[in-house]
């Protein structure tokens, strides 16, 4: 999540795996996945360097629970195959073979 103004000088926090492209023209504008446009204040270099930054620290908290660095290079490596691969096809697990929390929980009952 990072946070943005919008031109109105209101602030909001924006799921930055949403946003499908960003370019300034001269202002910044934001496309998300869903097709919504945004129009936000910080320059384009801003809006990626909260992007990069958000990214570094969900893998600096990742890093810091596994076990080895095997671990480690396997979950960047998943992470980054989900996050470039089609917002519709299923996480990397599930394409691996194994169940997903949903399956597991159809299991039990």
């Amino acid at each position: 999540m990072i946070e943005v103004t919008r031109l109105n000088g209101n602030t909001m926090v924006l799921n930055s795996d949403l946003i499908k492209a960003a370019e300034a023209s001269p202002d910044t504008m934001l496309t998300l996945i869903t097709g919504e446009k945004l129009i936000v204040r910080e320059a384009l270099a801003e809006v990626v360097e909260r992007v990069l930054a958000y990214r570094a620290r969900l893998l600096a908290v990742v890093a810091k629970s596994v076990s080895s660095f095997n671990d480690l290079e396997r979950v960047v490596a998943l992470a980054s195959l989900y996050c470039c691969s089609s917002r519709s096809s299923p996480p990397p697990q599930a394409e691996r073979g194994h169940a997903s929390r949903d399956d597991a929980q159809d299991d039990d009952k």
